[in-house]
């Protein structure tokens, strides 16, 4: 592939990721980091993830690539003042909810130069300090609503993220935002609902640090990201979050029901119908 000068608006965790990994498979011959956290932009020089810093205007005019890599509630605001600024400039963003941002330019002159993908993977850290070097190997990342993509745009974004080592899948926005509510958005609510569970009827902490097993440590790990990222994301995917979570209220009454009447059959029968998940996770 010919490299490409390339911009990350929102060099935090997802978007430091991707520019270790922009360097090191040689897809860039300049990579331009924009972020308006000034501590965020000096860190992301210091750590060698992004050649320089510049402001929007100046990196949108300075590149062949312009990457998105920030809360989706500033996407959406953010995304149709970029293509109006943009002439044959390609731009991608890597938000894990795509259907408000598809929609917010779907009649927008230069739609075709823009590519929705959403690279499964993230940490429940943030800032550039937390970026992870081959963090996207081995995982998938979705592309939605291809159609709508010029050919070279989707062909260029396509190939940077197998050259990153990711398998791509494609799929509609609204089919995309109901899946992830389904495998990502719920895990997060869940892990929120934890921790302050825990938290609630736990006043010793020492007490839980002590008594944290490999078991509480993974279920409640989610707790710990960044509220910034994920109320914007509840929020565009209310429907489904609404929808998901219905779901798992259910669930948990079922088995508060049955611990209560002392149902032992019943709570086997709830735990063995679990078990097969082991299906699809190994």
């Amino acid at each position: 592939m010919e490299r490409k000068r390339i911009t990350i608006v929102g060099v935090g965790l997802i978007g430091g990721s991707l520019a270790l990994q922009l360097h090191e498979k040689k897809l860039s011959s300049k990579l331009i980091g924009v972020d308006s956290n000034k501590d965020h932009a000096k860190k992301a020089v210091e750590l060698e993830l992004v050649d320089e810093i510049m402001s929007l205007d100046e990196a949108i005019d300075q590149s062949d690539i312009i990457m998105l890599a920030i809360p989706v509630d500033k996407l959406v605001k953010l995304l149709p003042s970029i293509m109006d600024k943009i002439e044959k400039q390609i731009v991608i963003d890597l938000g894990s909810t795509k259907s408000q941002l598809v929609e917010s330019i779907k009649s927008h002159p230069k739609r075709a130069r823009y590519v929705a993908t959403h690279p499964m993977w993230g940490t429940e850290y943030s800032g550039p300090q937390a970026a992870v070097r081959g963090a996207f190997e081995n995982k998938a990342v979705i592309i939605c609503n291809a159609n709508e993509s010029d050919a070279d745009a989707l062909e260029w974004t396509r190939a940077m993220y197998k050259k990153i080592g990711m398998h791509l899948l494609e799929m509609e926005a609204k089919a995309h935002d109901l899946h992830a509510a389904y495998v990502s958005h719920i895990s997060h609510i869940t892990s929120f609902a934890l921790a302050n569970t825990v938290l609630e009827k736990e006043r010793e902490e020492q007490a839980i640090f002590e008594l944290a097993s490999a078991g509480f440590e993974s279920t409640v790990r989610l707790a710990k990201s960044n509220p910034a990222m994920w109320v914007p994301i509840f929020m565009q995917n209310k429907e489904n979050v609404l929808d998901v979570l219905k779901e798992h209220i259910a669930q948990l009454t079922r088995f508060k029901e049955s611990i209560e009447k002392e149902d032992n059959d019943y709570l086997m029968k709830l735990i063995e119908e679990a078990n097969k998940i082991r299906r699809i996770i190994k």
